[in-house]
């Protein structure tokens, strides 16, 4: 069984920066795709950033320029650097692991105030 633990949500300032950190249980990390998403009050679950198993990278138009996804295997441990934050960046942050089937974390707070 896997489990994700997110953490690094905070309350922010507009322009101001964070780092998420998800950590994955287990002996799969190395071989999964990991991926952020993020939903936002009254509002669907989104992708914002996926990382292949071989560190291959793809984000959400709304985030490109201003997010890195990375990985680190050896601490089964996927990242979120999120740059010059905007006010609609706030949402709740969920880390997912897919291989064989998805797994999802609990969430983690962001919130970027104007």
């Amino acid at each position: 069984q896997v489990q994700l633990v997110e953490s690094g949500g905070a309350l922010v300032q507009a322009g101001g920066s964070l780092r998420l950190s998800c950590v994955a249980s287990g002996s799969i990390f190395s071989r999964a795709t990991m991926a952020w998403y993020r939903q936002a009050p009254g509002k669907e679950r989104e992708s914002v950033a996926v990382i292949s198993s071989v560190g291959s990278t793809n984000y959400a138009d709304s985030v490109k320029g201003r997010f890195s996804i990375s990985r680190d295997n050896a601490k089964n441990t996927v990242y979120l650097q999120m740059n010059s934050l905007k006010p609609e960046d706030t949402a709740v942050y969920y880390c997912k692991l897919v291989f064989l089937r998805e797994y999802w974390g609990q969430g983690t707070q962001v919130t970027v105030s104007s």
